[in-house]
């Protein structure tokens, strides 16, 4: 499950540290494995333009904030929540990454363990979370 794509992923820890003053941040954690995300965005004309996290996690964890790091700028709020249900879907169901997240594809070895369904997941529900803590003046 842990294959060179991952680690590099988790390694290069894209767009981890902390924003000045975001516009909106999220904090989640999964109590079962004790991986825990803190994301901050911030925001101009209902867009991204910076991303930061912090990750206390495992590989996949780290791996999946790091895409986060590298692909959200320029998204909106309703395309972080629909990242979200399509990266559950990808995990559960198996359907291919969503459009502009190709590299999504190395969690499909994920698909055969359930139980680290959650920790690819945390940090994009952590996104849209901290999209949805952004004030609509934003």
């Amino acid at each position: 499950m842990y294959q060179t794509a991952i680690k590099a992923l988790a390694n290069a820890e894209v767009g981890h540290g902390a924003i000045d003053t975001p516009d909106g941040r999220s904090f989640l954690d999964n109590p079962l494995c004790g991986d825990c995300v803190g994301m901050e965005v911030s925001v101009s004309g209902g867009r991204i333009t910076a991303v930061a996290h912090q990750v206390r996690g495992c590989l996949l964890c780290r791996a999946a904030a790091s895409l986060i790091g590298k692909h959200a700028i320029g998204m909106r709020r309703d395309e972080a929540a629909l990242l979200e249900s399509r990266v559950a879907e990808m995990l559960e169901k198996q359907t291919p990454p969503p459009p502009g997240w190709d590299e999504l594809s190395v969690f499909a070895p994920v698909h055969a363990h359930p139980s680290r369904y959650t920790c690819v997941k945390l940090p994009f529900a952590a996104l849209n979370a901290a999209m949805r803590a952004v004030t609509n003046s934003r």
